[in-house]
């Protein structure tokens, strides 16, 4: 649809079953789909990194649009654990997510990032799901959605943070053919 897309997987939760799926859904070839999707599996942060820049150098001349990082801070938060690492951590953190902005602004391309969350035990009125990163992670973005499972297959994206757009939610659902408005 006039672009391509870079998924650069830090989990390995990239299926390609799914992206066939829905192709056939949307009456697209599957295998011209596929062609349009540079996947990248990273093994540790360096290597995440490292593949960021090698993206940025074939943006313009593999016409890409869109780059997704899944997870950002998975191999972070495997590679630095501990109080004793969280400055590093956060540092080599802050360093990936503006290269990711700076890709960003200089393509004017769309980087979507996911990130890890946690339980925190000690809360014990609201919700006691955080998202990993701290502070770092919190300011680096353009547009914060959170996003949380409903009832069957509805899903709740709300809007945590975005310099242009109020607090809003929007409901929607997972189907065998992407992402649809959910039906009441």
């Amino acid at each position: 649809m006039g672009g391509r897309a870079v998924y650069i997987d830090s989990e390995g939760t990239f299926r390609w079953e799914r992206i066939e799926a829905m192709a056939r859904n949307l009456g697209l070839n599957p295998d011209e789909v596929m062609e349009n999707i540079f996947y990248v599996r990273a093994v540790n942060s360096d290597h995440q990194m490292a593949v960021v820049e090698e993206v940025s150098e074939m943006i313009p001349e593999r016409n890409i649009k869109l780059v997704v990082v899944d997870s950002v801070t998975g191999h972070f938060r495997a590679e630095y654990p501990g109080r004793e690492n969280l400055a590093s951590r956060q540092q080599k953190l802050n360093r990936h997510l503006h290269q990711l902005m700076k890709m960003a602004e200089i393509y004017n391309i769309a980087v979507v990032i996911t990130n890890q969350v946690m339980a925190r035990p000690d809360v014990f009125y609201g919700d006691p799901t955080q998202a990993v990163g701290g502070h770092v992670l919190y300011h680096a973005p353009g547009v914060r959605v959170q996003l949380r499972k409903s009832r069957g297959n509805k899903r709740i994206a709300r809007v945590v943070d975005a310099p242009h757009l109020p607090e809003g939610e929007a409901v929607f659902s997972i189907t065998e053919s992407g992402i649809k408005d959910a039906e009441e």
